[in-house]
């Protein structure tokens, strides 16, 4: 059903097309043999929505490589509110997780390590390996270029490909420009207006000495939103109402695993089996069980956040040879949540009904519990603030010479310096025990549930102040880059161009972090003499059966030190440090060294008496890095690694122009993925026993990971069929080894480092990533951009742009016991990938109006492994995803445009089940479901020059 819309709208306007194909021969002039470089300088100019529609096709038809844009005919003309949002409608990306009302997560042809530059230049966010793209404002963006193959000259990480975001420059500019925009955008969940703005001031000057540009564009954007999330627990066996004597058991009694896992094994790749009857060794009898949840789960986030940025350039061009550029680049990022967790345990079996047998409902067919009614069942809120500063600078010298006529050098040196800071500051408070009722799937897979004396959930002296969670990280990062190309053109015979260069990075990363807590303070919450109760309310606007308001601690409004004093003195042993006593430990420290050289050729002949244009090249890679790790179990005890890896990457493109306006392109190239930094501290990071499964959890870092290497092929056609228009597919297929996947072992860690409370254990799953999987990932793009010339009237100015990618993936994944060994193999999907996704655009741009009305949607995914702590399936499913949006720009005259943008129109939802192979669906094995915001936007847009 969800792919109908598209289809329907696809069919009209390929059939539109194939209609005017005689209207573009007519209005297409024949161009000469040979002469391709005057064919595609002779593309159209046209201004509004139109213009970014086609400039971006522009930009893939006059590229060797395979590359998709968006183009922002000026400033804040790209109708999104950060890069990844403007991304959503290009060929072959698929962006989720839109918490917060934005889109966070992109991904190119399923893959999720896409390479992010800024003008060219690899950019990271304090100690990571990559940039957050969503912190970059759509007003700052002049053009942003999706690379999906690549060619010897360009950066070799990221499987993915390469996202370059380019801004403007002030010699892009005749003369004095200010434009600007200023935009109100209301969230509908949190019910606030937020402000977006910007403003780009440049001029330019002749002077004596040449040419000089002056431009600074600033942005400041706002944000307070609301994620509202409500949850089914995860899967754990019970007993029957007629547990097998010898068993050990009561009716219905849940059936806890143990340290050494006794009774049953958690975290089977399919789960425990569902067929009724099924049964688990206990005490020595074969007992029957049920499945059925631990938990039902509310999740009410607060949230606010704020990104300031600024990009300021400063060009002297002294004569017509050469130009020099000095820029700098700065984007922050403020944020501040607070979660308001309302957590119900569901797998008591103490004060059962009188009537057990009829207390719960199956499944039919199968030994899931679909609804129960319990008594006495525990529960605790949490209050969790937290808090992110992040600040990031890119300071760059750009030279640009070219060398008599035909040949060209570019100087460029960057320094890069970024940092983080977060914090976690959250009080739990718990409940005596009520009875509860609850469906964990009361329809569209949503919980319904109530409690017997509701009123209790909003009654502060009916909670007791229980632990208290204090925690914090800094990151730092620092980068010194230095490149130089050189090449020189030819104008006849089969060598072409010459191009050559190299780019040495040296990069620094640390990693710092505190953390401590403590038990609880043993009063009620109305006798917390820090801040003020907080009383959820609204929660799920009425979109399910469930309670809707619970009061909490609200550490938002407290003395953060004087809490930490309460708990000191409850506490004595815990060791709690307050604000001036605090320091953060070192995680790790990281200095890595990239070295990196680069040949490439361009060659042209003819066949048939068309050109084919040829393009090949190597890049040699060294990379030497340098680790100290500090073990946060063992004082911070360091230990130094060095390694050193170096690597030689073919790259080839072909294209051929079958007719002038049918192309076939062909590219072969390899690129890496190297491990991100926190993936190799081999040092434990410790989650106690929330959950009372008798395990905690942990992670750990693997100092032995190596990169991962993918050999890329991919195989284009390109009709042109009018100057404005096209349609295009695209094959391809990535063969990838040294896959990181994470491995799951118990393990014994006495005396840790976490607060002693009741989630204080010392059994832990522990997740360490390994380089033990291959695969293959292997898909079709299809694009079409039509704008008709021949429409009638009012019609004229109408256009279709959109595009479908499908994928098919699969990997090997380890089979490890429960010691951490490889017992085997299995199949899966890649993480991440829908096998199906599309967007479709119907854009109108005639006189004063441009409009764009766009959807889009995915296929479901497999979007991670569960940590093999429970029974149901370890496969964690994304359900399909889709958004549709509006844009509307009305302007008043040629300087001034009033906007209106409309975000998730239909407010679709992001919801979540658990599958692995054939056992798992959306309706039995239900997990999450979160409210994804609805925005609506008015703006005025402005441009004076």
């Amino acid at each position: 059903m969800a792919f109908k819309p598209v289809a329907l709208a696809s069919a009209s306007m390929f059939a539109l097309m194939l209609s005017g194909a005689a209207h573009a021969q007519d209005a297409t002039t024949a161009t000469p043999q040979g002469a391709q470089g005057e064919e595609e300088a002779a593309d159209i100019v046209v201004t509004g929505v139109r213009a970014s529609i086609v400039g971006a096709l522009n930009v893939r038809k006059n590229s060797t490589q395979i590359v998709d844009s968006i183009v922002s005919e000026d400033v804040g003309k790209l109708p999104d509110n950060n890069v990844v949002e403007a991304l959503q409608r290009v060929t072959g990306i698929q962006v989720t997780d839109r918490a917060g009302g934005e889109a966070a997560t992109i991904t190119i042809r399923g893959l999720t390590d896409p390479l992010t530059t800024l003008n060219g230049r690899n950019i990271f966010t304090a100690a990571g390996t990559s940039f957050a793209l969503q912190d970059i404002s759509a007003n700052l963006v002049s053009r942003v270029d999706v690379y999906k193959t690549r060619s010897a000259d360009q950066l070799e990480t990221g499987l993915a490909g390469q996202i370059d975001v380019q801004t403007r420059r002030p010699l892009d500019f005749d003369g004095f420009t200010i434009s600007g925009l200023a935009r109100g955008v209301y969230s509908e969940l949190a019910d606030k207006f937020n402000p977006n703005v910007a403003l780009l001031v440049s001029d330019r000057w002749e002077t004596g000495i040449g040419d000089i540009g002056f431009l600074v564009n600033a942005s400041y954007t706002k944000a307070q939103y609301r994620n509202q999330n409500l949850q089914a627990g995860a899967m754990v066996p019970f007993a029957t109402e007629n547990p097998t004597a010898g068993s050990g058991l009561t009716p219905l009694q849940r059936i806890f695993p143990g340290a050494q896992n006794e009774n049953w094994t958690p975290g089977l790749d399919a789960g425990l089996p569902t067929a009724p009857g099924s049964t688990l060794n206990i005490n020595g009898v074969e007992t029957p069980y049920y499945l059925s949840r631990d938990a039902v789960i509310a999740s009410d986030l607060y949230g606010k956040r704020e990104r300031p940025s600024i990009n300021a350039a400063l060009q002297w061009a002294p004569n017509d040879s050469s130009v020099y550029t000095a820029e700098v680049f700065y984007t922050g990022f403020r944020g501040q949540t607070f979660n308001s967790l309302h957590f119900s345990f569901a797998d008591w079996w103490g004060d059962l009904p009188a009537d057990v047998a009829n207390s719960f409902e199956l499944y039919e067919g199968t030994n899931i519990i679909k609804s129960r009614q319990l008594g006495s069942v525990a529960g605790f809120n949490s209050g969790d603030m937290a808090t992110n500063k992040t600040d990031s600078y890119v300071y760059a010298l750009n030279a640009k010479w070219d060398v008599g006529e035909n040949g060209k050098i570019v100087a460029d040196v960057a320094y890069q310096d970024s940092k983080n800071e977060t914090s976690f500051f959250a009080i739990r408070t718990d409940r005596g025990p009520l009875d509860l009722n609850v469906d964990f799937n009361g329809g569209g897979g949503l919980p319904s549930y109530s409690f017997a004396n509701q009123e209790v959930l909003t009654d502060a002296s009916k909670w007791t102040v229980g632990n208290l969670f204090d925690s914090g990280t800094k990151n730092t990062g620092n980068a010194l880059t230095m490149m130089l190309d050189g090449e020189y053109k030819w104008d006849e015979g089969f060598l072409r161009r010459i191009k050559a260069g190299f780019r040495y990075d040296n990069r620094n990363a640390d990693s710092y972090v505190r953390d401590q807590g403590a038990g609880g303070l043993g009063i009620t919450l109305d006798a917390l003499n820090q801040g003020k109760p907080f009383t959820n309310s609204g929660f799920f606007d009425g979109r399910a059966d469930i309670p809707t308001s619970w009061v909490l601690a609200d550490p938002r409004s407290m003395d953060k030190d004087a809490v930490r004093a309460l708990y000191r003195a409850a506490n004595p042993n815990a060791n709690l440090l307050l604000s001036d006593e605090m320091s953060f430990g070192h995680v790790f420290g990281i200095n890595e060294s990239n070295l990196a050289a680069y040949i490439m050729a361009d060659g042209e002949l003819e066949i048939f008496g068309r050109p084919l244009q040829l393009q090949g090249g190597v890049r040699f890679v060294a990379i030497d890095t340098l680790y100290d790790y500090f073990d946060r179990g063992n004082n911070f005890a360091r230990t130094t690694v060095s390694t050193g890896s170096e690597k030689f990457l073919p790259s080839f493109t072909a294209r051929y122009n079958i007719t002038d306006n049918l192309r076939i392109r062909f590219n072969y190239g390899e690129t890496l993925r190297r491990p991100a930094f926190g993936d190799l501290n081999p040092n434990l990071s410790l989650t106690g026993d929330l959950s009372r499964i008798g395990f905690g959890s942990g992670s750990a870092g693997n100092a032995n990971l190596g990169a991962t290497h993918s050999k890329n092929m991919d195989l284009a056609l390109e009709w042109y069929f009018e100057r404005n228009s096209a349609v295009y597919v695209t094959a391809f297929q990535r063969k990838i080894n040294g896959l990181v996947v994470p491995l799951v072992a118990r393990e014994f860690v006495p005396n840790n480092y976490l607060p002693r409370n009741e989630t204080y254990t010392e059994y832990f799953n522990i997740t360490r990533p390994e380089n033990a999987s291959n695969g293959t990932l292997k898909g079709v793009e299809l694009g079409l951009t039509y704008f008709p010339s021949y429409l009638p009237s009012v019609l004229d100015g109408l256009g279709f742009t959109g595009s479908a990618t499908i994928l098919d993936s699969e990997q090997t994944i380890p089979v490890v016991n429960t010691e951490g060994e490889i017992t085997g193999s299995a199949k899966s999907a890649f993480f991440g990938v829908s096998k199906l996704s599309y967007n479709a655009t119907l854009a109108y741009d005639k006189g004063p109006v441009g409009a764009r009305l766009s959807y889009i949607w995915r296929k479901g995914f497999l979007q991670s492994n569960e940590g093999r702590s429970f029974a149901n399936p370890i496969g964690f499913w994304r359900a399909p995803e889709k958004s549709l949006d509006f844009q509307l720009t009305l302007n008043v005259n040629d300087d001034i445009g009033i906007t209106f943008d409309a975000v998730n129109i239909t407010k679709a939802k992001q919801q979540n089940y658990y599958k692995f192979g054939d056992v798992g669906n959306p309706t039995q094995f239900n997990s999450s479901t979160l409210l994804i915001d609805r925005t609506f936007a008015v703006g005025v847009r402005f441009k004076f020059d």
